[in-house]
């Protein structure tokens, strides 16, 4: 069965790819490989010298798989990948051996992974309207992808330390804290990863549609 779609929307990378017809394989295979993207994407750490924090790829490739997939197939596909975290597995940036499940899952970066679902669906809504075809639209489609992931890691990063977390002799208060811990160290990673998916899923589709026509 084809991907209908509405007044206005325009078809993913994927479909553009291998075809805008939806079978059960086909979905479980891009699910399947998205996954495995953004396990290894976590696991990545590339250490900037003016910054102490490691600069990941994980929000990348979750915009970028959103953007790809839309965003039915880019929400099922985040989904997927917590639901092998919550199972235990240790597929999260800063999981570990004894730091894993939902008990990671609730704790400091549990607003970020619900960030990540969220703005799937926007950042696939956006790639339906044509945004990721061209530099600036991908930038722009990115930039409201990680305002969406920061809104919710930093709502729950807040409510963490306004529960015990705060810091008086260090913070001038609990907003100042929250953003300390979760907002600079990250801003100059973020923004070189929305350079790089501006420059590199737009030229796919410049690539994609000297392939296809």
């Amino acid at each position: 069965m084809a991907v209908a779609l509405r007044e206005g929307e325009r078809a993913v990378l994927a479909e553009r790819l291998w075809g805008s017809r939806e079978t059960a394989l086909r979905q479980a295979l891009l699910v399947a490989f998205g996954v495995a993207a953004l396990i290894l994407s976590a696991k990545l750490r590339v250490p900037l010298p003016f910054t102490p924090v490691p600069v990941t790829g994980q929000t990348l490739v979750v915009l970028a798989v959103a953007a790809g997939y839309g965003p039915r197939l880019g929400l099922l596909t985040i989904l997927a990948y917590l639901a092998v975290g919550a199972a235990g597995f240790d597929v999260f940036t800063g999981s570990s051996a004894t730091n894993l499940g939902l008990a990671y899952m609730s704790g400091a970066t549990g607003g970020y992974l619900a960030g990540f679902a969220a703005a799937s669906v926007v950042m696939g809504m956006l790639a339906r309207r044509g945004w990721d075809r061209s530099v600036p639209g991908m930038a722009g489609a990115m930039v409201v992808g990680n305002l969406v992931i920061y809104a919710l890691g930093l709502a729950w990063l807040y409510v963490l330390i306004a529960g015990g977390l705060y810091d008086a002799e260090r913070h001038s208060s609990m907003l100042s804290q929250t953003l300390a811990w979760g907002l600079y160290p990250f801003l100059v990673g973020d923004a070189l990863k929305v350079a790089l998916g501006a420059l590199a899923l737009p030229a796919i589709w410049r690539l994609a549609g000297e392939a296809r026509g």
